[in-house]
């Protein structure tokens, strides 16, 4: 696989707690010049952003984020605050503790409830998933199925782990066959990326690719 077509499924991602604008601004540059999918970048920075890009690359941001305990009134309201600020699309992330409990109707609903809010703009659902059972992950790629969002997200990359082979292969084999995958954190090489993509996933949520390839052209 070409590094253009690695590089058009990137969400080229700067979610760290000490972001500053000056390398917000850095990576919607690079992300313009190198065709990814999006930029992933938090909240706070959304509209500067948007207006910065001028609809030259989609601007994704997080919801819920990392620890996904939010209610869900505040969950939609994150959601509704992002779109009207230019977001493109929208990486929620769900109750983990919900799940422990099997509260899957109350999973099913929140996720519903943040897809209504988001209209026609992308869903990603993160369940992160070094936190849950395979029998866990297996029951949320089904809630997602139903739900009508548009993405499963393995992983916030701010809890113990991040996305794995195997965890691509157990989503692929249990979505339905119109919900997409992102894969995210821990994507440390061209290798993993193309990995990934080849396992079934459609994004890579990433902040190393693009300086991988970066650093390749000099």
């Amino acid at each position: 696989m070409d590094q253009s077509n690695i590089l058009s499924r990137v969400d080229h991602t700067l979610l760290q707690q000490t972001a500053t604008w000056r390398e917000i601004k850095t990576i919607c540059d690079d992300a313009v010049s190198f065709g990814c999918a999006s930029v992933c970048i938090p909240a706070s920075y959304v509209k500067q952003a948007a207006e910065y890009l001028e609809g030259k690359m989609a601007v994704c941001t997080v919801i819920g984020f990392p620890n996904g305990y939010s209610t869900t009134a505040v969950k939609v309201f994150e959601t509704g605050d992002a779109i009207k600020n230019g977001a493109d699309e929208i990486d929620m992330v769900i109750n983990i503790g919900w799940v422990k409990d099997g509260r899957w109707d109350d999973v099913a609903a929140e996720i519903s409830a943040v897809k209504a809010a988001c209209g026609e703009r992308v869903l990603k659902v993160i369940i992160e998933t070094c936190l849950l059972t395979n029998e866990e992950k297996i029951k949320m790629c089904q809630i997602v199925s139903r739900s009508g969002a548009d993405y499963i997200k393995t992983s916030t990359g701010f809890s113990t782990g991040g996305a794995t082979r195997e965890d691509v292969a157990l989503f692929r084999a249990n979505v339905a066959p119109h919900v997409k995958i992102k894969a995210a954190g821990g994507i440390s090489s061209l290798q993993d990326a193309e990995d990934f993509l080849a396992l079934g996933a459609d994004r890579l949520g990433t902040s190393r690719i693009v300086k991988i390839v970066k650093a390749q052209q000099g």
